[in-house]
């Protein structure tokens, strides 16, 4: 049996994600990236990490995974954060959805997924992905998802083969719609979640 790390945000998303691949047969261990510590630079005194965390911990106590929390932090604020800023600065406009996708979703917390023996790392995102053959060699190409409107293969753009290899997007081939109706007939606790 497979092993599948999959990025829990707490949302709907990534809580139909894990449902489908438990459904598929894979063994699935949830995790929660927390990628902020400091509460004194946030626009309110809510805590949304805290409140999404929970929710990621419900959807695996729901689903029968095991859970986890891990503490990316400091790695958010060496390669994303401080990147950011020295953009800024010399009048560029990063995008740092792209880039912790490469370097913190699929590179620090791939490594760690590993790490616990998984085989794939999959997220809620909606994308897909297609393996083809070329030259002996396996290629794989990351395609729009199905849902026009949701589509966020853009973000995932700079990954790299070896990290495509051990990626999973399983809702990739469903719409907004469908993903919220299987959360809904699944009883999910994210199921009425607004988007983020």
């Amino acid at each position: 049996m497979k092993r599948v790390v999959v990025g829990l945000s707490g949302g709907v998303d990534s809580s139909v994600a894990a449902h489908l691949l438990v459904k598929q047969g894979y063994e699935v261990i949830g995790m929660y990236m927390r990628n902020w510590h400091d509460e004194s630079v946030t626009l309110s005194d809510d805590c949304p990490w805290i409140d999404d965390s929970n929710d990621a911990l419900l959807i695996a106590e729901q689903l029968g995974i095991p859970f986890q929390v891990i503490d990316l932090s400091k790695e958010y604020k060496e390669r994303i954060v401080n990147y950011m800023f020295e953009e800024y600065k010399i009048g560029r406009t990063p995008n740092p959805d792209v880039l912790c996708n490469r370097e913190i979703k699929f590179d620090v917390f791939m490594k760690i997924a590993v790490s616990l023996g998984a085989d794939y790392v999959a997220t809620g995102h909606y994308c897909r992905k297609n393996t083809i053959e070329i030259d002996g060699n396996e290629v794989h190409q990351l395609l729009a998802g199905k849902d026009d409107n949701k589509d966020q293969s853009y973000f995932l753009c700079q990954l790299s083969q070896e990290q495509l290899a051990k990626a999973l997007f399983p809702i990739g081939e469903l719409t907004k719609p469908e993903v919220r109706d299987i959360a809904t007939k699944m009883e999910l606790v994210t199921a009425e979640k607004k988007d983020s």
